[in-house]
């Protein structure tokens, strides 16, 4: 039998960084350094030691935001390996959501954890264009946050990925209001969420029992079908180190049927971002 390390896998929450050749912006608030930085390079050697066959890219808020070339550059370089979600401004035009499709990227992040929920206030217009287009909108919330987003993702078609398990607030348990809201988009259809940064949200050491309580409500609530995997690499802001092998080993752990792990790990997100 194999085991998880042997099974192909599709890594659906990474980033990449790579100062030397693309600068950070200026105005961004927090810069990667050091342990932080990680090239495309650097990622397919952790890629092909942990047998992960491709990657969903996600621009980062931090250090590049709205500069999308170091992402499209491990995209275009990557023989067909990576995809991408990049970070846009919400006025951003049909035609450059166009030229960003052909270029592999399939939605555009949102991130109200960071820069608060009133960033997607003026999106409705970008999420009608992203639905027209089939792509993705991304959207990293916290505790409550998805509450006040509700009208918003019911009144469009847009697909929708929601990050990190919704990072619930661990003291408030699974019937906080943000959490129920993300139980309930489960019967739309169109929302996926990403099994993925529990130690965002969690106040345990790895593997972070308290988190993954909401990772397996979230597993039931929207079945292999409608949820995708993403290690988190390479594991901005951590205060105590973290590798890539345990994230694995927890996603075993968090899925032990194997059929489900191969459909959430792999057959999912191929199907979804088109691998």
């Amino acid at each position: 039998m194999m085991n998880i390390f042997d099974e192909d896998k599709i890594d659906c929450h990474n980033h990449v960084f790579d100062p030397a050749r693309f600068p950070y912006r200026v105005d961004t608030a927090y810069r990667p350094s050091m342990q932080e930085i990680g090239t495309a390079a650097q990622f397919a050697h952790v890629m092909d030691a942990c047998g992960v066959r491709h990657a969903l890219l996600v621009g980062p808020t931090s250090g590049y935001r709205t500069d999308n070339r170091c992402m499209l550059d491990a995209i275009a370089n990557g023989n067909g390996r990576f995809k991408g979600i990049a970070v846009m401004d919400n006025d951003v035009s049909r035609a450059e959501l166009v030229e960003m499709k052909a270029a592999g990227v399939v939605g555009v992040a949102f991130n109200p954890a960071m820069e608060g929920v009133d960033v997607m206030s003026d999106a409705g217009a970008l999420f009608d264009t992203l639905a027209d287009l089939d792509m993705f909108a991304q959207i990293q919330v916290t505790g409550d946050q998805l509450v006040a987003l509700q009208p918003l993702i019911a009144r469009t078609a847009t697909r929708i990925l929601i990050d990190h398990c919704g990072r619930p607030e661990i003291a408030a348990g699974t019937n906080q209001a943000g959490f129920q809201a993300l139980l309930r988009l489960a019967d739309t259809g169109r929302v996926v969420v990403k099994i993925s940064g529990l130690q965002k949200f969690s106040q345990l050491a790895h593997p972070y029992e308290d988190a993954q309580v909401f990772a397996r409500h979230l597993l039931r609530a929207f079945g292999p079908d409608q949820c995708v995997w993403g290690s988190d690499w390479p594991f901005l802001r951590s205060p105590v180190r973290m590798d890539y092998a345990p994230q694995l080993t927890l996603a075993r752990q968090l899925i032990p049927d194997p059929d489900a792990r191969r459909r959430v790990l792999w057959q999912t997100p191929r199907r979804l971002f088109g691998f």
